[in-house]
């Protein structure tokens, strides 16, 4: 699973043989983030050269989804673009408007 919220961007997968999930970041700031205002639980995040996304931690299921309640209860902007150009810069939210570019082409499709 992507997750894109104002406070980072997130790839959220369980690894085969693992019982805990792994959350991969393309920035340590992002997962520093989400470890202090969210889920304290997040273990040691670990840096790739090697690998897709460079910054990864592991964390429980339930840790996680009890994160996802808070995170979701903490939404109160009306546009989220303009929030993540707040709080984390106009360059991090001209990225991720061109993520919602792209996405624009969903709507003429049935996949």
């Amino acid at each position: 699973m992507w997750l894109i919220t104002n406070f980072g961007f997130f790839s959220i997968v369980q690894k085969r043989g693992d019982t805990d999930l792994t959350i991969r970041s393309r920035v340590k700031r992002d997962l520093e983030s989400l470890r202090e205002k969210y889920l304290p639980g997040l273990d040691e995040i670990k840096k790739s050269d090697v690998t897709d996304y460079r910054y990864r931690a592991k964390v429980s299921p339930a840790d996680l989804a009890e994160a996802m309640g808070k995170i979701v209860r903490d939404i109160t902007y009306d546009n989220f673009k303009n929030c993540v150009a707040e709080k984390q810069s106009s360059k991090r939210e001209h990225i991720y408007h061109k993520v919602w570019e792209d996405l624009i082409a969903l709507e003429d499709n049935d996949f």
